[in-house]
């Protein structure tokens, strides 16, 4: 299997990245079969974004911190192991983002978009979904849309939803809402598409996030879930991601 090696090449990350290129050679991304990340989280969504447009699946191997989306580094039997690897779909988000100026960026996110205030002032911000207004004011941080993949982060801090991986749902939390006082958030289907606009974004400005793709001075976002570019990791067997997000919910 032709595999191509993906690291921030610091620390134990980068020894281990050195140790497996002399085992198992390294290969230009455009001609791999699999990209192999060596570190945490971190290093798979990035992974996951520039894989994704080659259809090349990512394996996790982990020498970072959490590690929820990788596997445990070993480097006997890599061969092995990626061949009876458990394949899963993920399907990013995809993020229109207009600014003060008018200038539209788009971008794609496998954890989560969110909209946060950039100052001392809270954010005012209005809920659409389908073209129907659901929430007029939310005042606050801000406001997370998560995927299943993405509901275990930093949603599940911000207090919303765990998503099973099968549930065809999107979860929509406020972060430190302060009006309205008992809106704790939603879940969408995940063919909705979600429309956030800020109010009064002079004296309140608003920065967006999709993954690590940060967009300053938002006036409003579009958010939909794109099913037509699926991204796909890998999971050894016994340690499935579907386990792994259902065993989020029974942790204390």
């Amino acid at each position: 299997m032709r595999i191509h090696f993906s690291t921030n090449r610091n620390g134990k990350a980068g020894v281990a990245f050195e140790q497996l290129i002399k085992v198992y050679g390294q290969v230009a991304l455009e001609k791999a079969e699999a990209v192999v990340t060596i570190g945490g989280d971190g290093s798979v969504l990035h992974a996951l974004h520039y894989a994704m447009p080659l259809s090349i699946p990512v394996y996790g191997l982990n020498k970072g911190n959490l590690g929820f989306l990788t596997n445990a580094y070993n480097t006997d039997h890599l061969l092995e192991r990626l061949a009876a690897a458990h394949r899963i779909s993920v399907f990013p988000l995809t993020m229109e983002a207009i600014t003060a100026e008018n200038v539209v960026h788009k971008a794609y996110a496998f954890n989560e978009v969110y909209l946060f205030r950039a100052t001392h002032q809270s954010a005012k911000i209005s809920v659409a979904i389908n073209g129907i207004n659901r929430l007029e004011t939310l005042v606050g941080d801000g406001i997370i849309v998560a995927t299943p993949l993405g509901s275990t982060a930093y949603n599940f801090s911000a207090h919303g939803p765990i998503v099973p991986l099968g549930a065809n749902l999107l979860a929509m939390t406020p972060i430190n809402a302060f009006r309205p006082r008992n809106w704790r958030g939603a879940l969408l289907a995940d063919t909705s598409t979600l429309q956030l606009s800020v109010l009064d974004a002079q004296k309140r400005p608003l920065n967006a996030v999709a993954d690590f793709v940060e967009i300053r001075d938002v006036i409003h976002l579009t958010i939909a879930q794109d099913k037509q570019h699926p991204a796909t990791l890998l999971f050894d067997a016994e340690a499935s991601l579907e386990d792994r997000v259902l065993g989020e919910q029974f942790v204390g």
